[in-house]
């Protein structure tokens, strides 16, 4: 009998590191969330600013950069500019929360 409730001791002790990390992985997230990333492009004209839920909080566009006869290239160069911010959102957020799940064996 006296196995058995140190087993349930352990499984208490667990479950309140569980809740634990689940309390500081809901933190980092809201920190990750309202975190400003910022991405220009290789000349600086183009700039977007994003915040960790990827959501656009500022753009700045050179006027060097607007021709009328052109608007692919600013196009392109926006394409290319956020995809790159929001992929350095999600490697910074998997760095971030995935040391509270790193060599834990879970389903998900």
């Amino acid at each position: 009998m006296a196995r058995g409730m140190g087993n349930m001791g352990n499984m208490q002790g667990m479950m309140q590191k569980i809740q634990k990390m689940q309390k500081e992985m809901t933190k980092e997230q809201k920190n990750i969330e309202e975190t400003i990333f910022e991405k220009s492009d290789a000349n600086s004209l183009l700039t977007i600013k994003m915040n960790g839920k990827k959501e656009v909080t500022d753009l700045a566009i050179s006027s060097d950069l607007i021709d009328p006869d052109d608007p692919e290239m600013l196009q392109d160069l926006l394409i290319v500019t956020l995809n790159e911010l929001m992929n350095e959102i999600d490697e910074t957020t998997e760095a971030r929360l995935g040391k509270y799940t790193k060599g834990m064996n879970l389903p998900f």
